[in-house]
């Protein structure tokens, strides 16, 4: 079994090299954007060398220049859409070296955890260590599987990164050897408890990224001309509405998977300890995540609250969910401190 131990760490460890790798490729996307669009906007404002350039075409000096001219001459197409008003650049290469990679992480990662969980005879998320490499590989899961329904490519830089850091804070601080579980934990609803807040904890991590591009968005919406916000990738992500949908869409998944993580807690509590609730830190901190995004959903559904006041709900909520991953679980004592540190 530590033979085990050792083959999982490894993968893990070159899963982080392989996404390291990913964040690269996705990063060189973005930036391969941004240039396409300044050498769309140098033409654009510059119709004569449009003329120059594609004469080829048919075009002359004196011919006014279209969007489909302007389009062809700096490589980008425009997406149409009342909901999408993204310029789309050429297919990228390193976008789907990207993707390729963060698939190919994954399955290292994935192995590794099973490998653990084989090691320890259990669900390997029965401490900070384990949690940390489960809840990573199901934040890849989630945005992998929701590629498959939508184009979210441009949020793999955020993505990959934020698993890294994850990745490399618990590999350095909160590795442990496998232990046997405490009598408290040897339980089913560990089993049932704590996948389902990871799941949760993945659907709001991908949600807090749509709402950080969204607010960019907005702020350069409401400020085309601002020097601030003038980042010509922004041109080919989707407008602030169709992030905003995005994120509240898959916000209210992660919310229902809470909100089960909140029930399964107490009728495990009640099992565990005679009481179904009892005000330790972490069920606080549970309830105070519950809250926040029962109030985002509830605000943007009824008090018609859109835009910046949205997006910030919902960073505010996945805020209280990494403090409750990476400070709750350390640094607070209670009936939930099974850190394993």
């Amino acid at each position: 079994m530590e033979t085990l131990e050792q083959y999982s760490i490894l993968l893990v460890y070159s899963a982080m090299a392989i996404y390291a790798l990913a964040f690269i490729s996705f990063a060189l996307d973005l930036a391969r954007r941004s240039s396409q669009m300044k050498a769309a906007a140098a033409v654009a404002a510059a119709p004569e060398l449009v003329g120059a350039s594609v004469s080829g075409a048919g075009l002359s000096h004196g011919t006014p220049v279209s969007d489909s001219s302007v389009s062809a001459a700096s490589g980008t197409s425009v997406v149409g859409g009342p909901n999408d008003g993204a310029v789309a650049p050429k297919r990228s290469v390193s976008l789907r070296i990207g993707v390729s990679l963060t698939i190919l992480g994954f399955l290292l990662q994935l192995v590794g955890v099973v490998l653990r969980g084989v090691a320890a005879e259990r669900v390997p998320w029965a401490n900070m260590y384990e949690f940390s490499i489960t809840g990573t590989l199901l934040i890849m899961a989630v945005f992998l599987i929701v590629l498959t329904r939508e184009d979210l490519r441009f949020l793999g830089t955020f993505i990959t990164g934020l698993v890294l850091i994850l990745l490399g804070v618990s590999t350095v601080n909160y590795y442990v050897a496998v232990v046997p579980l405490p009598p408290a934990l040897e339980s089913a609803w560990l089993v049932i408890h704590v996948f389902v807040a990871s799941l949760g904890t993945a659907f709001f991590a991908l949600g807090g990224a749509l709402s950080g591009i969204q607010l960019l968005q907005n702020r350069r919406e409401a400020s085309p001309k601002s020097r601030f916000l003038n980042f010509r990738l922004l041109d080919t992500l989707p407008n602030s509405v169709r992030l905003e949908n995005l994120a509240y869409r898959i916000n209210i998944v992660g919310f229902v998977f809470w909100t089960f993580t909140l029930i399964a807690g107490a009728v495990w509590a009640e099992r565990a300890w005679g009481r179904y609730w009892g005000w330790d830190t972490k069920e606080v901190w549970t309830f105070i995540i519950w809250v926040i995004y029962a109030g985002y959903i509830h605000a943007r559904a009824t008090k018609g609250w859109r835009g910046s006041r949205s997006a910030w709900l919902a960073l505010i909520g996945f805020a209280a969910v990494l403090f409750n991953f990476g400070v709750v679980n350390v640094f607070f004592k209670g009936l939930h401190a099974y850190s394993g540190l």
